[in-house]
């Protein structure tokens, strides 16, 4: 970690030190906190350090990308290679093709640093193939731009509402695509990141190569349609591959229908013994309010509040990471609400966050090589991938694959990232295959 970097203070467990630290928040303090998770690379060189020059074969830097909009920019990561193509060319003969750019994008309320575990390998994976990894913050979230968001479509319009508030973040995206100057992107999206990700696929299908879904949400049609559906089709040959703790492995079909019914009985149990706290958010979802807001509002103790979340959230973590990690949560959580008010246009209140235009109905007509993951203890339905393997394989798109891994919940890339690094670099290197002909 740099030097002029200071330690991550203690979560608060008190009042004062509660106070103590709301008092303190600002955009330097989140910066300093992103840095702060980023400084475990070795190249990565700090947002107040702007006099360093990159010594080594890749680099990684933050910075504010501007939009067209005064005032809209989107937080992002670069890990770019620093070699010329001069002084790789005499393995540029045994190497495959350069690959697209991969773009990481984060969940709900999250941001990039959410994923520092993960850039050490895609970091590997851009000195071997020399090609650009970015993680970049959506609009209005993370430590991008917050700017005023509305949807004008009407209440009962849950495709009106869902498509206008999906626009708000792809559209920013392509803006962004078209800054960086990059012809296609390898998309890995998390929760609401991967359902963002496959819709900004749908719209603009030629500047996407490949699509990497963490825990998707908003896949699945309602949860009644998808159980009848399931019992249906329990005895369906779906490729459905798992991933053990120790290696990438295939397994069959039974794995997925393990998962989907300890999802079923979780869900079952929430409602049978209600949670009011969850029951109070559901409300807040559906009037259109956020859980951010709520964290807001408690002003004072809402460093207190999110301390708890990642005490409880993240108990495999070491002491440190989780202290790193509660602060950068806790200024990206303070900032000025913004993008967090999509969430009731686009999701319905429920166990599994099935959404208002589910991508199910729609996503067989990508026809890029598309990657579900689920955490064997996912809180999202894996029925929706795995419908959405199959009707993607029957519009003549071989390349849709579903996998679980093991130990792990919807954070699925911090709760067993050696395993999920794996299979995203393998994914990122595999050849797609070639779209089958209908008969």
């Amino acid at each position: 970690m740099a030097s002029n970097i200071k330690p991550s203070r203690e979560i608060p467990s008190t009042t004062l030190e509660s106070f103590k630290f709301w008092w303190g928040s600002n955009d330097k303090a989140g910066a300093m906190s992103e840095d702060r998770l980023f400084s475990r690379l070795p190249f990565y060189t700090p947002s107040w350090d702007k006099n360093s020059t990159p010594s080594g074969d890749i680099t990684a830097s933050v910075s504010k990308v501007e939009l067209s909009t005064p005032k809209r920019f989107l937080n992002t990561l670069s890990i770019l290679p620093t070699l010329s193509d001069k002084d790789n060319s005499a393995s540029a003969h045994t190497q495959a093709p350069v690959p697209s750019a991969t773009v990481v994008l984060p969940g709900y309320g999250a941001g990039i640093g959410f994923f520092y575990l993960n850039f050490p390998s895609l970091a590997s994976w851009v000195r071997r193939r020399r090609t650009p990894v970015y993680a970049v913050d959506w609009l209005g979230m993370g430590r991008s731009a917050r700017v005023p968001f509305s949807v004008k479509a009407k209440r009962e319009d849950n495709v009106g509402r869902a498509t206008e508030a999906e626009a708000f973040f792809i559209d920013a995206l392509e803006e962004w695509r078209i800054k960086q100057g990059l012809e296609q992107m390898a998309l890995i999206g998390h929760s609401l990141g991967a359902y963002l990700s496959a819709a900004y696929a749908l719209r603009y299908p030629d500047r996407v190569s490949r699509l990497i879904l963490l825990s998707p949400c908003g896949i699945p049609q309602n949860k009644d349609a998808m159980d009848a559906d399931s019992e249906s089709n329990d005895s369906d040959s779906v490729n459905a591959p798992s991933i053990r703790s120790s290696s990438v492995d295939s397994a069959t079909r039974q794995e997925i229908k393990n998962q989907r019914a300890a999802f079923k009985a979780r869900r079952k149990d929430f409602a049978q013994n209600p949670n009011k706290v969850l029951r109070f958010f559901f409300w807040a979802w559906e009037t259109g309010l956020s859980p951010f807001q709520f964290v807001r509002s408690t002003l004072f103790w809402g460093p207190m509040l999110v301390g708890r979340y990642s005490s409880r959230r993240f108990p495999h973590l070491p002491e440190e990471d989780v202290r790193d990690l509660h602060e950068y949560l806790w200024h990206i959580t303070s900032a000025k609400g913004s993008g967090e008010y999509s969430i009731s246009h686009i999701l319905t209140p429920s166990i599994g966050a099935y959404a208002r235009y589910p991508l199910v109905e729609r996503i067989d007509k990508l026809k890029v090589p598309v990657t579900f993951v689920y955490g064997d203890h996912d809180w999202m339905d894996p029925e929706g991938g795995r419908e959405s393997v199959k009707r993607l394989k029957a519009a003549s798109n071989p390349d849709a694959n579903i996998y679980v891994v093991k130990d792990a919940g919807h954070h699925v890339y911090l709760d067993n990232p050696s395993v999920v690094d794996e299979l995203i670099l393998r994914e990122l290197d595999r050849v797609p295959q070639r779209p089958s002909t209908p008969v």
